[in-house]
């Protein structure tokens, strides 16, 4: 395998460039699960090139079979430098592989996970400005934008309440974007009546007492772990609200399928109004 270094002096005796001009970028590899995803929505054909491997897992992505057409990387600066790309798209957690990345003088576009859909707003403009393809981006956001109000309730005095539940106890604040979607959908959230400022551990007795009108989890993975095991615990069986399962690859990312977990919490939110 080619080391960091060799890569390093080859970079420098090929002379590479900064960032390529007014010119879309011809060779785009992604290397983060949320930029794959966008970048497959909006990049022109043969524009991009590869994806991470993480594309291609049914519990983390919604777009596993349009990723099956891309080869996949592992995030690995060497192997994303050997497939000469004019633009890298990456998280803004890259860490020591975008910054190899950017010595070696590869252009990175570096895309924030938004916390919420008005965020997932400027992820797709960020990287439709990136891929040349802004025009598509705008499409994209007017739709996601109609699509939004279409399916968005107010929640009022009278909302129903929803906690999510996951493993270890997990439950998810407002300051993320299902804690967005879920308030988008008519629902108040118990963390917020917890007092809850961020995502975090809710014990069950907890959860119990509150008595949420609906208890969101995630897909069961193949073989779970010890840590799952609290989503099955009876204790959930007692609580008067019913339980829904959200696909996690509707909101790992926001992404215009994220809309999907939105149309179903405000169908649940209308019912149970």
């Amino acid at each position: 395998m080619v080391s960091l270094r060799a890569l390093a002096v080859l970079a420098l005796a090929a002379g590479l460039a900064a960032p390529a001009g007014a010119e879309p970028p011809k060779r785009v590899v992604s290397m983060n699960l949320c930029t794959d995803q966008l970048a497959m929505a909006l990049a022109a054909p043969g524009q991009l090139v590869s994806v991470s491997y993480l594309a291609l897992d049914p519990r983390s992505s919604a777009m596993v079979e349009e990723a099956m057409a891309y080869p996949t990387n592992r995030g690995r600066a060497e192997e994303i430098y050997l497939l000469k790309p004019d633009l890298v798209l990456a998280g803004s957690f890259g860490g020591p592989a975008v910054a190899m990345l950017h010595r070696l003088g590869v252009p990175v576009v570096e895309v924030a996970p938004p916390t919420s859909l008005a965020e997932a707003r400027d992820a797709i403009a960020q990287v439709g400005a990136a891929l040349g393809r802004s025009e598509t981006a705008e499409a994209m956001i007017a739709d996601f934008d109609r699509e939004v109000a279409r399916l968005a309730r107010p929640a009022g005095p009278d909302a129903p309440t929803a906690a999510t539940w996951g493993a270890n106890g997990y439950s998810i604040a407002g300051d993320t974007l299902a804690g967005d979607i879920l308030r988008r959908a008519g629902f108040a959230l118990v963390t917020d009546r917890l007092g809850m400022e961020t995502s975090g551990y809710v014990p069950l007795e907890v959860l119990v007492m509150a008595q949420p009108d609906l208890i969101v989890t995630g897909s069961p993975y193949p073989g779970a772990s010890r840590a799952e095991e609290v989503l099955d615990h009876p204790a959930l069986e007692r609580l008067e609200g019913h339980v829904l399962r959200v696909p996690d690859a509707l909101w790992t990312c926001a992404l215009p399928r994220s809309l999907e977990a939105l149309a179903m919490l405000s169908a649940e939110a209308e019912a149970l109004r």
